[in-house]
């Protein structure tokens, strides 16, 4: 969450996505950030009492989308056209770009301009208020389940890229346990409500066995 992160890591990648203060997103943001104060992860991503699963998706996501915008943002210098002409996941993994509205065929094109489109395009869903409504009483659309395991399936691709092609220098920039925390709690929170298709997280399975293993 947010408050894991040091002055350093100011630089966005994106504009920051704001919860309004005073709604009910702003208050299960504040309980999220309490429960995971506590350390156990396992605890902190499970649904609070009598709320409602699509809130807590949807507060968690926008969370998500600031943490990776911000770890992104602190190692953009590195990933560049030359650095990154694919995005990739390591070798056996490529991602070709397709947002089935203005883009339909998937298109090839470097790493930054890949996770330049899937940031924009995160964005649009957040800032669309008949998919992610912040007034109280508006519900969810019938499709906001599927509209929000696609943004964590591609979210997923940025942890992934910067693990497998930016490790280095995330140790340099003292980032790694941002990095790892971040992740961790991403996981835990996608296999508690079962967001993202076990296939997708294959480049990083290892990662995820271990940080995952000792909590179980």
């Amino acid at each position: 969450m947010s408050f894991l992160f040091g002055s350093r890591s100011s630089k966005t990648f994106k504009p920051k996505k704001n919860i309004p203060e005073g709604s009910h997103q702003y208050e299960l943001l504040k309980h999220a950030e309490a429960t995971l104060g506590s350390g156990n992860l396992r605890t902190a991503v499970m649904l609070p009492e009598g709320e409602d699963l699509n809130e807590w998706v949807a507060v968690n996501t926008v969370d998500f989308f600031n943490q990776i915008n911000m770890l992104y943002g602190t190692i953009t210098d590195f990933c560049t056209e030359e650095s990154c002409p694919v995005m990739s996941a390591g070798p056996k993994y490529e991602y070709h770009w397709a947002d089935g509205t203005n883009i339909k065929k998937p298109i090839k094109c470097s790493a930054p301009k890949y996770i330049d489109y899937l940031m924009t395009w995160v964005q649009d869903q957040l800032d669309d208020e008949t998919l992610f409504p912040s007034k109280i009483g508006v519900p969810f659309p019938k499709n906001f389940m599927s509209v929000a395991k696609t943004i964590l399936k591609r979210l997923f691709r940025v942890y992934a890229h910067i693990y497998h092609q930016h490790f280095d220098p995330v140790i340099q920039l003292q980032e790694e346990a941002h990095l790892n925390t971040s992740f961790k709690h991403f996981i835990f929170f996608v296999q508690e409500f079962n967001l993202i298709d076990r296939r997708e997280l294959a480049p990083l399975q290892e990662l995820i066995e271990k940080l995952t293993s000792k909590d179980r």
